[in-house]
Order: structure tokens, then sequence, then C-alpha cells
């Protein structure tokens, strides 16, 4: 009982010991809280205000439905594999486009901003204004807000608006949706079968001008047709079915049937080739003997022949996806169109000074207790040499100057 009460005793003259120091000390903590407030709010007064300007929108989500329709075909592990794999939500990617270098410099063509920052370098006034732009994905709406800092309001109002609208114009020049994808791979492909298609036709011409016209029998004519078809279906075939696989996995069932589709093309195309097979070494002569001039022309009908339907089934199918394109094509609707704002964000004066004032006191209370204890230490003999020690460390002159002696008057 006696040892708790000594022990009492010894911490309510530790606590006495601290109001002692802090009453002592009050001068010091008042004078530095205060100004501390004091300077913070005219810092805060002559800071230029910055308001900031939102525009809310709502972009295209067929990528969402095409990642969904992906992960169902992975049964119930699908929100598993949806995580392992990082698919995001397609708002993530327009916040990244809105990021970008191509949409940042045409702002920064757009409002002069390489005067207005007073940038040096072109990457100085992206990077100021990546950092007025605030880009903030609402999930659970499935909205982005686009918002821009300026200390014009009418400014930063346009500016956000701005960037919508360059939003758009990149978005129109990229295969974003699954359409565009397909509509881009078959552009592609179109272009290929028509140069090859221009190539095969001129090659049949320079030899029927060198050679002569050549007539064939009209059922040679129709197997050299027939097989062409068949051929151009397949290459067809295989176009689309690599077209799908960008976009869907080998289980889906869509890819499964094509696979079979190809499957049975091919079959036919051996069968049709089979019949002209034996004593005739080309298998599109069916049937008698002819010259070699004549081999050589059914040869290059044959490859014009196949350029022409693969280019006329690429053409249809092209035709598809841009019909598919301009049906599902990526809209970016505007909920809320960014206007003037008339309160600004900053700066915060009230928060500021609240915050410098908290900082201030405790800072004074660290320097009265740290004054107490270097005044109390250089009191008590044993640190005094210390003292000395670390004087004569930190300022080498002094251990000089006390060596030098100056006459008396």
């Amino acid at each position: 009982m006696e040892e708790k009460k000594a022990q009492f005793n010894e911490d309510a003259i530790n606590f006495l010991d601290y109001m002692i120091v802090l009453a002592k000390r009050k001068r010091l903590i008042i004078g530095i809280t205060f100004g501390a407030a004091i300077i913070t709010a005219i810092i805060s007064l002559i800071t230029p205000p910055i308001y900031k300007a939102e525009t809310k929108i709502l972009p295209p989500q067929q990528a969402s439905s095409s990642a969904a329709q992906l992960l169902s075909q992975f049964g119930g592990a699908a929100g598993l594999a949806g995580g392992a794999i990082g698919i995001k939500t397609p708002n993530d990617l327009y916040v990244g486009l809105l990021k970008s270098r191509p949409v940042l410099d045409r702002i920064i063509d757009r409002f002069k901003l390489m005067e207005l920052y007073k940038a040096k370098s072109r990457e100085d006034a992206r990077r100021s204004l990546a950092g007025a732009l605030k880009a903030q994905d609402d999930r659970k709406s499935g909205m982005i807000t686009i918002g821009v800092e300026n200390k014009d309001p009418k400014m930063a109002a346009d500016m956000a608006n701005a960037f919508v609208e360059e939003l758009r114009n990149l978005n129109k020049g990229l295969a974003v949706t699954e359409a565009s994808q397909r509509r881009l791979f078959f552009e592609e492909q179109l272009k290929d079968t028509k140069d090859a298609l221009i190539k095969a036709e001129e090659s049949m011409k320079g030899f029927q001008e060198r050679t002569g016209a050549i007539k064939i029998d009209e059922q040679a004519r129709a197997v050299i047709e027939g097989i062409a078809q068949l051929r151009a279906h397949i290459a067809a075939k295989e176009v689309q079915l690599k077209v799908m696989k960008t976009y869907a996995t080998p289980q889906n069932p869509d890819i499964q049937r094509a696979e079979e589709e190809l499957r049975g093309l091919r079959e036919q195309l051996s069968r049709l080739e089979a019949k002209g097979s034996g004593h005739n070494p080309d298998p599109l002569m069916p049937t008698g003997r002819i010259p070699s001039v004549g081999t050589e022309y059914i040869r290059k009908l044959r490859e014009f022949k196949y350029n022409e339907a693969l280019y006329e089934i690429l053409l249809k199918q092209y035709g598809a996806a841009k019909l598919d394109e301009a049906r599902d094509a990526a809209i970016i609707q505007v909920i809320e169109k960014a206007i003037p704002p008339e309160k600004r964000i900053k700066p915060k004066r009230r928060q500021m000074v609240m915050i410098a004032t908290f900082v201030g006191f405790f800072f004074s209370v660290f320097a009265a207790f740290f004054m107490e204890y270097i005044e109390k230490s250089s009191k008590d003999s044993n640190n005094k040499e210390r003292f000395d020690t670390l004087k004569k460390y930190i300022n080498p002159r002094l251990k000089r100057g006390s060596r030098l002696k100056f006459p008396q008057p």
C-alpha cells in the first residue's frame, strides 16, 4: 500500500514538473502557436484561388459484356479467373486515354498552356496539365468524372469539356470494341488479297499476250472455278477463325463450330482434287491431255480465280464488320456538362489555419521542453564538459579563437 502511494506521489510530481515547464515557457508556446496561425492565414489570403470544374460522362459498356462472356466459359471459377488475369472495367481504359500524350498535347495546343504554365518544355506542360486533371471512375454508377483545376473558373470548365471532345476524337481512330477489331483485321486481309488479285490478273494477262488466247473445255473450267471457290472459302474461314481467337477462348462454341466447318471444307477440297489424281499430273485437269502452254494457263487461271473468290468473300465479311462497328459504336455520352464553378476548392483557409495552429502548438511544446533540458544540463557539472566538447566540434573556430591572446586595455 505504501509503495502504491509513493508511486502515485512520484507520478504527481512528474506531472507537475511538466506543467511547470509549460507555464514557464508559456510566452514561447503562445507566440509560436499564434505566429504560425497568423502567418498561415496571411499566406492563404494572398494565395490565388483555384477552381475545379467537373463533367460526368458515361462510356460505352460493350467491353464489359465481352469480358463477362469470356469469363463465363470458365464456369464457376469465373470471378477467380477475372481477378487472376487482371481484367478491369472499360472505364479504366478511358481514364488512361484521358491521360495519354495525344490528348494532353491537343489540350496544350488548344489553350496555349505552354504560355499559361510558363513551361520551358512540352514535358513540363504535360506534367502540369496532368496534375490539374482529376479523372475518377465511379464503379457503382459506371460514370467517369473529369475535373480540371484552374485559376479561371470559365477556363476550367472549357478545359473539362475539351477533354471529353478530344477523348471522342481519339476514340474514333482506335479499335476499342470487338467489331472495330474485326473490321480492322478484315481491312488488312482485304488489302493483301486485293494486291494478290491484281498480280494474278496481270500475270494471266501477260501470259495470254505472249502465247495468244487459249480456250479450255467447260468441264476443266468448272473444276477450276469449283476448287478456287472452295480454297477461297477455306482461306476466308481461316481468317474468320483467327479473328475470333483474338477475343474468345478455344472453348467458345462459336470457335468450335467454325473449326468443324473448316475441317469439312478441307475434306471437300481433298475429294474434289482426288478426282483428277492418277495419270494426270495436275489435279485440276480431270480428263484428256493438253499442251504444256495450256497447263501453265490453267495454273494461272486457277490462281486468279482463287484470289477473285477470296476477295469477294472477304469483301462481304468486311462489310458485315463495318455494319457491326456502326451498330456497336463506342459512343461517349455526356451526363453533366462542365460549367464555371462558383466556389473555389483551394486554398482551404480554415483547414490550413487549423493545421498550422496544431503543428505550431506541438512544435512550441517540444521546443519548450528541449530548452528546459538544455538549461538544466548546462548547469550540471557532469554535462558541462560534454557541452563544451560538442560546441568545439560544431564550431572549430572557437577552439582556434581560444588560443588567441588579446591585449589588455
